[in-house]
């Protein structure tokens, strides 16, 4: 009995460490990607303002051929929702709204993610001319780990894991963009 009350404390004394160490982490999370593209502002924001554009140039919308989706709502304003559904775990099911659109420089997302796990996050992407023939165009997604999940943060490197996908977009749409 002295063995298993021994291990027993031993394992009471890493859980707290664990969630001790868990209480100080961060739970904030913020990935942002750039890059230029020759075109003007005012065409890569008409283009990208669309939920149904952005399906051409996300990576995760192309993992998926056989993805379904639908939008609900006036694409391109305020409360058009993208939602879509797909048997491949990388895509899932979820849904994208249009929360705000500063016009002709910025749209922000709500991002609702049901399956494989539920989870809500913050996304935009913004447009900055940098010439009449030049725009920067960002792409960000933010969201909060819960406690004591947290933990896993450092581990999950969402920077890299969530950034390369972002880059790969916008080289997609440069791609798009410059080609017309």
């Amino acid at each position: 009995m002295g063995v298993i009350k021994k291990i027993l404390v031993i394992l009471i004394l890493i859980m707290s460490i664990v969630l001790i160490a868990a209480y100080f982490m961060p739970r904030n999370y913020a990935v942002e990607r750039e890059i230029t593209i020759n075109k003007p502002a005012d065409s890569i924001f008409n283009y990208v303002r669309y939920l149904q554009n952005q399906n051409e140039f996300s990576v995760w919308a192309n993992i998926d051929p056989k993805m379904k989706s639908t939008i609900k709502g006036t694409d391109g304003s305020v409360g058009a929702i993208s939602v879509w559904q797909s048997d491949v775990k990388e895509v899932g099911e979820g849904e994208q709204e249009i929360t705000k659109i500063t016009e002709g420089k910025r749209l922000d997302f709500s991002l609702r993610f049901k399956k494989p796990m539920e989870d809500n996050a913050i996304a935009f992407i913004s447009t900055d001319a940098i010439t009449t023939n030049q725009t920067k165009v960002k792409w960000g997604i933010s969201g909060v780990i819960p406690y004591p999940s947290n933990i896993m943060l450092p581990m999950l490197h969402l920077d890299k894991m969530i950034g390369n996908d972002l880059q790969k977009g916008l080289e997609n749409l440069k791609a798009k963009m410059e080609e017309e």
